[in-house]
């Protein structure tokens, strides 16, 4: 691994760890802040992990282009291979899992919770799978669309607020995420997830990504600047 590509996975795996922090500890909050109102405890998660999420691409896009995300490198590698190698995106895709589970340790570390735990908030069901490959189906053309668009710099608010609006317009709460929903299926707190619903969840967004790209194809079959990577 050279230099640069350990600069470009450590952005990774710090952006993909601040993502889960915020996740993760905005929802032990939000259920110790409101312990009776579920809807607000979802309110108060969401708008933490729109806001964060901006401010983590924005800080992080320069060094790595701020994937934070393994249905998002793996897109990006499909749709310029030359640019983006298959080294990069194992690098890339590790850095992000480790990221994610430490991201979880941490928010554990600052709320005085048992690091070593697993979620038993089991998410299963049809609904809930459709949900999740439509949430990411959606984050990858969003992405990638405005990429293609020659609107990059619009790529952190506009992922934030998609974020931010698919937590509330999917049953699953919009993972979108490979890499988060292992991380989260490390805490038994408001945003975990039971280990034996991570595979579902894992397909299910690998499968929306796909799709996200089809889609993304018909739209935008010519990209208006040279590179497609980010």
């Amino acid at each position: 691994m050279t230099a640069e590509l350990r600069r470009r996975a450590l952005a990774e795996f710090v952006g993909t760890g601040g993502l889960v922090t915020v996740v993760v500890g905005s929802g032990i909050a939000a259920q110790r802040l409101s312990p009776d109102d579920v809807g607000l405890q979802l309110l108060q998660n969401s708008m933490a992990t729109a806001l964060g999420l901006t401010v983590l691409i924005l800080v992080l896009a320069p060094v790595s282009g701020a994937h934070l995300n393994p249905a998002v490198t793996l897109s990006a590698w499909a749709l310029d291979r030359r640019s983006f190698r298959g080294p990069e995106v194992a690098a890339y895709v590790s850095a992000q899992t480790a990221g994610a589970i430490a991201g979880t340790w941490l928010a554990h570390g600052m709320f005085d919770v048992g690091v070593l735990t697993t979620s038993t908030h089991a998410r299963d069901g049809g609904p809930t799978l459709v949900a999740e490959g439509v949430a990411t189906a959606g984050l990858v053309l969003v992405i990638f669309a405005l990429v293609r668009s020659s609107q990059r710099p619009l790529c952190a608010p506009a992922v934030g607020a998609y974020i931010g609006a698919a937590y509330w317009f999917t049953s699953s709460t919009s993972f979108a995420n490979p890499a988060v929903t292992i991380g989260r299926a490390f805490t038994d707190t408001f945003a975990g997830i039971a280990p034996s619903s991570v595979p579902g969840f894992v397909a299910a967004q690998l499968v929306g990504a796909a799709l996200g790209l089809v889609l993304l194809l018909a739209l935008y079959p010519v990209p208006a600047r040279d590179t497609v990577d980010i």
